[in-house]
């Protein structure tokens, strides 16, 4: 069974489930935000596009059918165990 990791350090083109958020690390709002983008604990994510320039701020992710865009301070404090099998680019 693969290592769980933080979102962040998630490789590109990688699904995962989400087994833990840090929900004390962020504010009460953003909390509400990424829940309502359907961040939460049990959920499948796929990682697809981080910004450029070293900052890899935000990070694409797809989230069901939807494809969301997060902080890469929010994804430092998402926990996510990676599907054994990469999607291939």
């Amino acid at each position: 069974m693969p290592t769980p990791t933080t979102l962040d350090q998630l490789p590109l083109r990688q699904n995962a489930q989400i087994v833990a958020v840090d929900w004390g690390a962020i504010s009460d709002n953003e909390g509400r935000r990424l829940r309502a983008l359907g961040i939460d604990e049990g959920i499948s994510v796929e990682k697809l596009y981080k910004g450029m320039f070293g900052l890899n701020d935000p990070i694409a992710l797809k989230v069901g059918r939807m494809l969301i865009a997060i902080r890469k301070s929010h994804a430092q404090v998402i926990s996510v165990r990676p599907d054994p099998v990469a999607i291939p680019a």
